[in-house]
């Protein structure tokens, strides 16, 4: 019985760990793999450098965003950060 109620402290650190760490990590990675993954044509998007541009074309690894009517970057596609929301028409009232 001694042996185990020394252990205690060290699974109590553990499980702390956990749950403070490793599962808000597991969360924010499987976000980031959803949203790589529901990249399409068209959608506007901000990079993790804050540039905001319309993908242009998508390859496995790489993105081409569209940043100004005639101008194409190309970038890897890790960097995107967020997929941004459509801005609302200018006349309605929502």
């Amino acid at each position: 019985m001694s042996n185990w109620v020394d252990f205690l402290p060290l699974l109590f650190l553990v499980l702390i760990f956990w749950l403070l760490i490793i599962r808000p990590a597991r969360a924010r990675q499987r976000e980031f793999l959803k949203t790589q993954n529901a990249l399409s044509v068209g959608d506007k998007i901000m990079l993790a450098s804050g540039i905001f541009g319309e993908i242009a074309s998508i390859g496995d690894e790489t993105i081409e965003l569209r940043i100004a009517p005639e101008t194409v970057v190309t970038v890897n596609r890790q960097a995107v950060a967020k997929v941004t929301p459509a801005a609302p028409a200018a006349g309605s009232d929502d």
